[in-house]
């Protein structure tokens, strides 16, 4: 259904994301293009460095981004506009905790895995009232963090811009 869309929102959580950034308060570090030095270094099972790290392009961190976000989210599975919904959350928030506000978000046990019953749901759903629903609940989660002072402004511009995004998808 969606597998269209994989690099459609893989573009857009890329401009997103945006380049290499070190902020002593982002407890990610390190991080280009959305990718923590921790992922990258799991990724390619070695320690990496600030050269590596600010070296990385989007041919690099394309196949991990699919495989560990994309792929583990089952996004080819969702209407369109949901799964770069959920890819884009997965990306900034982890791929259990985007899962969890799926599940909450369509009603069903939030176990952190996508399955058949939550793609059962999530297919069933109205996608505007799905994406509602989901951009309400990553507001919560980003403004009950501790570094929301610091980064707030910022994860909340992207919950409007990725909720009109999506829903343009839908459309």
């Amino acid at each position: 259904m969606a597998a269209k869309n994989w690099q459609k929102s893989f573009e857009m959580m890329l401009a997103s994301e945006g380049g290499y950034v070190n902020h002593p308060s982002d407890p990610g570090g390190m991080t280009n293009l959305g990718v923590t030095k921790r992922v990258w270094e799991e990724w390619v099972g070695r320690e990496s460095n600030e050269k590596e790290m600010r070296a990385l392009t989007p041919e690099l961190v394309a196949p991990l981004y699919k495989r560990k976000f994309w792929d583990a989210c089952k996004c080819n599975d969702m209407p369109t506009g949901i799964d770069y919904l959920v890819f884009d959350f997965a990306v900034n928030a982890g791929p259990g905790r985007s899962a969890k506000i799926l599940q909450t978000a369509v009603g069903v046990p939030a176990d952190g895995g996508i399955g058949p019953i939550t793609l059962e749901a999530v297919n069933k759903m109205d996608g505007d009232d799905l994406i509602k629903k989901f951009s309400q609940a990553k507001e919560d989660f980003y403004r009950s963090l501790n570094t929301f002072e610091t980064f707030g402004k910022g994860w909340l511009n992207r919950v409007a811009a990725v909720k009109i995004k999506a829903t343009n998808l839908l459309a």
